[in-house]
């Protein structure tokens, strides 16, 4: 079975390679990880500190949590505005050929 990590605990792991300098194996043994998890985490976050996130992957970083939850909001609100518009269009169709 897979398991799971928290969002701190990929952040914490990962500050301590990125901004502690200590290294892959030692966080590894000291957090009790695997190594291919670990580098796959700071790549990621490597990225996100520049400012994108990998395609399909969840965001760790606060800020880019915050783009994707903000990105997901808005293709939600066009999708609303096409509903609204396709049902605006019918029913000024109704409405034109119910006053004939």
């Amino acid at each position: 079975m897979r398991t799971s990590y928290s969002t701190e605990f990929k952040l914490k792991a990962v500050g301590m390679v990125l901004d502690e300098g200590i290294s892959v194996p030692e966080v590894c043994a000291s957090l009790d990880i695997g190594p291919t998890a670990l580098r796959r985490w700071v790549d990621q976050v490597r990225k996100e500190r520049q400012g994108s996130t990998p395609v399909g992957a969840k965001a760790i970083t606060a800020d880019q949590r915050e783009i994707q939850e903000l990105k997901a909001l808005l293709r939600q609100k066009d999708r609303d505005i096409e509903i609204l518009k396709k049902a605006s269009a019918l029913l000024l169709l109704d409405a034109k050929d119910h006053s004939h």
